[in-house]
């Protein structure tokens, strides 16, 4: 169990030569910086000033940074490919922006890649997860044939087929309308809720309706 997540110092090399003078951050080189398990976060974001990045770094998936980033009291870069495979299972949840379905495959069969993995919902929660977005009749349609504001529904509920601490959500909300962002941040909140996890929702315009939230500015 991940408690707190610490960024020390963390600025994504790509920044780290840029002689412009540097925009004020709440996240970047920040010294002590805490995400703290049980908590709502919207980080705020231009485009291009690594909001995509940072979900990346907390989840492992990029390592290009300076500073540190700590689970607790372990430095992420310690750990090996076990340790962070254990840690997407069973503490890390994450909605990336470009969503990562897979075309070819349907709504149920792309959502059961991440639920055979970690056997956290029955088919029935699964279905009723999906009414509750009104794509529960894509169940068996091919994701590549659907819009992108049902891609991103369908991506949530997968995102949700795990335990987790952190759920770290990229843009999640980008192509919803404000009835089904609505619905989606209800259900966040739930599912957050009832684990005692964290959110930490990016957003460049349209964000997730959280509710009692803090605002870190990129």
């Amino acid at each position: 169990m991940i408690q707190t997540i610490y960024l020390r110092d963390v600025l994504p090399e790509v920044f780290a030569d840029d002689t412009r003078a540097p925009r004020p951050s709440d996240v970047w080189l920040q010294s002590g910086l805490r995400l703290e398990r049980g908590r709502r976060y919207l980080v705020e974001a231009e485009s291009g000033t690594g909001k995509s990045s940072l979900c990346s770094f907390i989840y492992g998936n990029r390592h290009d940074y300076r500073g540190q980033i700590l689970f607790d009291t372990t430095d992420t870069r310690t750990l090996d490919t076990t340790a962070w495979c254990g840690l997407r299972c069973r503490a890390l949840a994450l909605l990336p922006q470009e969503m990562r379905l897979f075309a070819e495959l349907t709504v149920a069969e792309n959502i059961a890649l991440k639920n055979g993995l970690t056997d956290f919902r029955s088919e029935q929660e699964i279905r009723r997860m999906l009414e509750e977005l009104e794509v529960d009749h894509k169940y068996c349609q091919r994701a590549g044939l659907l819009s992108i504001g049902q891609q991103q529904r369908v991506a949530l509920v997968r995102a949700l087929c795990q335990p987790f601490d952190f759920l770290l959500l990229d843009e999640p909300v980008s192509h919803l309308d404000e009835r089904n962002n609505r619905a989606a941040a209800a259900m966040v909140q739930r599912e957050a809720d009832a684990q005692g996890a964290a959110i930490v929702a990016t957003s460049v315009g349209n964000h997730l309706a959280l509710t009692d939230y803090t605002t870190l500015h990129l």
